[in-house]
């Protein structure tokens, strides 16, 4: 009875050994981040999570489109199957704790020479019927280092779909105001068209009087027929913006066009962006949560390298009824039971089992630079976006400070025109001037919204709540 109790206690210390370092965390895989972003504001808020970012430009329609595509968009649904491939594979580890356990069924015939009396053959008859089991004991931890590597390939994969996620989103965002840029900026050249087309009429009237020259009338029709050209492009990239929404959101090119080609405002953030801080950003991006899965698991594999190493022990046992005929198969008498013990040590592999080892460690040496690369990246996106967002909301005052003083200009010229103080061609010269303003602070009002997507999504923003993945059991 001792030596069973010491043999028992003998196994549960060699089983609660662990091969392989343990995983700590990666704060040693890249330096500790700023306390405040540089290029944010003074009064950065912290950030709010509740609602999606893209609500507070106020859009129903992108509100719409964003939705289809975080539930029909095809690259969403092979990260959700990448999910599933990894919580799969992570069963697969926990079973292979387990023993494993097989029924059989066996009937062999057999004619053996010179094995009777008369020194002729002997037909021997076998049946047998019962069951195998096999186990191997994890003694230095390998399979509980692959169950932990195999939780944390989850944990990554659905970090993975988080980001596919906040990707999607933000280029939703990004194709619509497009597309609404363009269909106003098509509405403003159409308009300044027209009036080049009066410019056009009023320079033929006067050139066929002979009050200027010839060469005056050709640039004036060569301007506007440069103008024209310049509009198919535009009309070009409407169609393609809209197929591109189409497929984003899980339809066929032309499916939206119904709900997308009356023109509409652009969406405009909000006055007060929160940004709150980088400690916060790394924690909410789920790019850098993944990485940092990925190097948990790597380390984990360096485990399961090394556990292989040494002496595996797994046991065999067969039960089973059977004998030389049918009837045996039911005799409780021919009952055979065996058990097996099995020891392997691989103890002289000419390094093959460090080479695995060392191979592991590189990897998670790979996997710990590309977290800090992630980590660096997502620092330089936040500071980049936020940048540019500050100074196009200057560059967006100082265009409608020009507009303005545009609109003021063109009312000016249209009272001296009807006056009769200057000719409508130099009133039509200042409509078309407004027009140009007008153009310019709608391109700098889309960069501000995508400046502003940009810092949304270097921030990780965009999938709280909608959707996400049931964590990993």
């Amino acid at each position: 009875m001792r030596n069973r109790s010491a043999i028992a206690f003998i196994l549960l210390l060699a089983t609660a050994c662990t091969a392989g370092p343990d995983y700590r965390g990666p704060q040693e895989a890249a330096p500790p981040p700023p306390p405040n972003f540089v290029r944010g504001s003074a009064d950065s808020t912290s950030v709010d999570g509740a609602s999606p970012w893209w609500t507070s430009l106020g859009d129903p329609v992108l509100n719409q489109l964003i939705d289809r595509a975080l539930s029909g968009n095809p690259r969403l649904d092979a990260a959700a199957a990448r999910i599933r491939q990894a919580r799969a594979t992570l069963r697969q580890r926990r079973a292979d704790e387990l023993p494993t356990i097989n029924g059989s069924a066996i009937y062999a015939k057999a004619r053996l020479p010179g094995q009777s009396e008369d020194g002729g053959a002997t037909t021997l008859d076998l049946y047998n019927l019962g069951f195998d089991a096999s186990w191997e004991l994890d003694l230095f931890g390998g399979s509980r280092r692959a169950v932990e590597a195999s939780r944390a390939d989850v944990a990554a994969s659905e970090a993975s779909l988080e980001d596919a996620r906040v990707s999607l989103s933000a280029e939703v965002a990004q194709s619509y105001v497009d597309l609404r840029d363009r269909q106003q900026r098509l509405a403003l050249g159409a308009e300044a068209l027209a009036l080049q087309d009066e410019e056009v009429a009023l320079t033929r009237q006067r050139f066929e009087r002979g009050t200027i020259a010839r060469g005056d009338f050709l640039q004036r029709e060569s301007d506007r027929d440069g103008a024209r050209a310049r509009l198919a492009p535009m009309r070009a990239e409407i169609d393609s913006l809209k197929d591109k929404l189409a497929v984003l959101t899980g339809g066929a090119p032309g499916s939206l066009d119904g709900m997308l080609d009356a023109p509409m405002p652009l969406p405009l953030p909000p006055a007060q962006v929160a940004v709150g801080d980088p400690a916060a950003l790394l924690q909410r991006r789920p790019d850098i949560r993944a990485a940092e899965r990925k190097l948990a698991a790597q380390t984990a594999r360096i485990g399961v390298a090394d556990a292989a190493r040494f002496p595996h022990i797994s046991f065999l046992g067969l039960i089973g009824l059977g004998g030389s005929s049918p009837e045996d198969l039911v005799d409780l008498d021919k009952f055979t039971v065996a058990a097996v013990p099995r020891i392997s040590w691989s103890f002289l592999d000419f390094g093959k089992a460090r080479a695995r080892i060392n191979a592991a460690e590189a990897q998670r040496d790979e996997a710990a630079a590309d977290y800090r690369a992630a980590v660096l990246g997502a620092l330089q996106d936040a500071e980049g976006s936020l940048a540019r967002f500050q100074r196009q909301r200057e560059s967006l005052a100082d265009l409608v400070r020009a507009e303005q003083q545009g609109k003021a200009a063109a009312e000016l010229a249209r009272q001296r025109s009807e006056a009769g103080t200057i000719s409508r061609i130099n009133y039509l010269e200042s409509r078309r001037s407004l027009l140009n303003a007008s153009q310019a602070r709608v391109q700098a009002a889309a960069a501000l919204t995508s400046s502003f997507i940009s810092v949304e999504k270097a921030l990780g923003l965009g999938w709280q709540g909608v959707g996400t993945a049931e964590p990993s059991k």
